[in-house]
């Protein structure tokens, strides 16, 4: 295990202005109850959470907006007729409706951090928010979520969520990020596909005749894919794709955590060589040449016993002995992959370089195996809708992706997948565990999944799987274990039949959930997987391990429904009535 440090002293302190921010919890979140005396409680807390954390533009806690911390608007798409649930927020919650500027084909074709004040986008139907913070439908969130709507039969939830991701594609450009105006300029990682395979199964498995759906689904399906296989999608010749946001500077959405950016500025001045481009430089006498975001002076100071003093003031003037000796700036090649890296939904990690700062330089394996999976689930898709010859041209797109993967991301001296840094032509060395998404999309041949697995010990934990062996100090890193990864990767070994391995990952992250489930009666977005806990200390990114949990949820129910009754058992939790 590696660990980013920095230097215990240095000559500057950092200067920059903090904006007072309201940081609220919206409407009757989940929060922590007294400890629970049985592990089946876990289950009746997960069931009722789904209603806890439905929005509908009926409810007025779906406005609000913890991030920002402004008083949200609700935005109806150009020339949108008001629909009367929101005729009904707007006179009984007191907000205020607006329509978009303009009508959006495309994503990123309308800046929405222009729009002032930003909101919540409209969406027909009711949809499963994460929780805290993220009080909107999320991109990549929503497939795991609807996995757990699944496994508990509420299919016309789920089925609603993917048509709002329909809907966001005819009205808002695409599949965003999430249903707010400051995201439309990017998308998530695409799993429209997959939720539409859920539901159409879902459907079947109630004897439902979808055909007309499908129909649809497939349209926008297709359409969402587009996205990814044109410019500036395109990860150079490589045949590959790459995350990349269409906007510019700064995220709105980290206004709560303020210090993050100058955070970035001052790893980059004490770590100058692995900046890379990413920070800008000028001394008191120049002016720093075309800044996309607020600059920071850097100061010399001497404390009053001698020595040089190390730190940041929160404040726009310099401490007493103090003197300017240069200003410095983020440049815009560190905010598209800053950018890039949120679309990636991996945020913040290293793996892209520092803070993610190069992610719109690299070809990702998460990103390539989901799309491959999308082309094989548009093969099948075209193929049930009676498309031979689509169906047989998706089969040939799939293949051609799998042999650049194997030919620029995969490494069989290491017997790991990497990102590939485009740019300069090189494999990346990060050791990721998205290195098990080919396993789940079934792109890996059994020698490359038997290899992946010999390398199990470099993530496996005391409670599961870790990001990486980094410790970065940011949340998607070392030692920090996810739901939706620990998920991907258990499914992708059962998938080449390494049951064993399977049932102990999943024993180890359920048994951890299930461990803090009992000390403090709540589910929550991330766990220490090293210290089995849910207590966190994030340096780098937003600070709160957010309770709810839409997707850790969801994902405790999958896990445990796929094990055999023998390990099911040791872990107290009888799901006989949930299968």
């Amino acid at each position: 295990m590696k660990r980013y440090t920095g230097f215990c002293a240095y000559f500057v302190l950092l200067s920059f202005c903090l904006t007072p921010f309201n940081l609220f919890a919206p409407g009757a979140d989940l929060t922590p109850q007294e400890p629970q005396q049985s592990p089946q409680d876990i289950l009746h807390y997960i069931s009722s959470s789904w209603d806890v954390l439905t929005r509908s533009m009926a409810k007025c806690e779906t406005v609000s907006d913890p991030k920002t911390g402004e008083t949200s608007v609700v935005y109806l798409p150009a020339g949108f007729p008001m629909p009367p649930p929101v005729q009904g927020m707007q006179k009984n919650c007191n907000v205020r409706v607006q329509q978009l500027p303009a009508t959006i084909e495309t994503l990123g074709q309308l800046d929405g951090s222009k729009i002032r004040p930003p909101g919540i986008l409209y969406l027909e139907n009711p949809y499963v928010v994460p929780g805290g913070r993220f009080n909107e439908m999320y991109g990549w969130d929503s497939y795991f979520i609807l996995r757990g709507l699944m496994r508990e039969g509420k299919v016309d939830l789920g089925r609603g969520m993917v048509d709002n991701f329909f809907f966001e594609i005819d009205h808002y450009g695409g599949v965003l990020n999430a249903n707010r105006t400051y995201y439309l300029t990017r998308s998530q990682p695409p799993f429209l596909t997959s939720m539409i395979l859920a539901v159409h199964e879902a459907e079947q498995a109630r004897a439902h005749d979808d055909r007309e759906w499908l129909v649809a689904a497939y349209s926008h399906a297709v359409r969402d894919y587009q996205l990814w296989i044109r410019e500036p999608h395109l990860a150079g010749d490589t045949g590959l794709s790459r995350y990349y946001d269409f906007g510019e500077g700064p995220v709105p959405e980290m206004a709560d955590a303020s210090p993050y950016y100058p955070g970035v500025a001052r790893y980059f001045l004490l770590h100058s060589q692995t900046a890379n481009g990413y920070l800008g430089r000028a001394n008191e006498r120049e002016k720093l040449s075309s800044p996309v975001g607020p600059t920071f002076s850097v100061y010399l100071c001497e404390q009053h016993t001698g020595a040089i003093a190390a730190g940041e003031m929160q404040g726009p003037l310099p401490a007493k002995g103090c003197e300017t000796v240069e200003t410095i700036g983020l440049t815009r090649d560190f905010y598209k992959g800053d950018r890039a890296m949120r679309e990636s939904g991996f945020d913040t990690s290293f793996r892209f370089e520092p803070y993610s700062a190069g992610a719109h330089h690299y070809a990702p394996v998460c990103l390539n195996s989901l799309l491959y999976k999308t082309e094989k689930d548009l093969e099948r898709l075209s193929r049930e809708l009676g498309r031979e010859q689509e169906s047989h041209n998706w089969e040939q797109q799939a293949a051609k992706r799998r042999n650049s993967i194997d030919k620029y991301l995969w490494n069989a001296a290491r017997g790991l997948y990497f990102d590939y840094d485009f740019t300069r032509h090189t494999q990346s060395s990060y050791e990721y565990v998205t290195t098990f998404y080919p396993l789940w999309a079934g792109l890996a041949s059994p020698e490359q999944a038997a290899a992946v697995l010999r390398n199990l010990k470099i993530f496996e934990q005391p409670g599961g799987l870790a990001m990486s062996g980094q410790e970065s100090a940011g949340q998607w890193d070392y030692p920090y274990g996810w739901a939706p990864t620990n998920l991907i990767a258990v499914d992708g070994l059962r998938r080449y039949g390494y049951e064993t391995d399977a049932n102990r990952i999943s024993q180890k992250f359920l048994s951890m959930v299930l461990e803090n489930f009992r000390r403090d009666g709540t589910i929550r977005e991330k766990y220490n997987v090293v210290t089995r806990s849910s207590e966190t200390h994030i340096g780098a990114g937003y600070t709160e391990n957010v309770i709810g949990f839409g997707w850790t949820n969801a994902a405790f129910l999958e896990l445990l429904h796929a094990l055999p009754n023998e390990i099911s058992s040791r872990l107290g939790v009888n799901r006989s009535s949930r299968d």
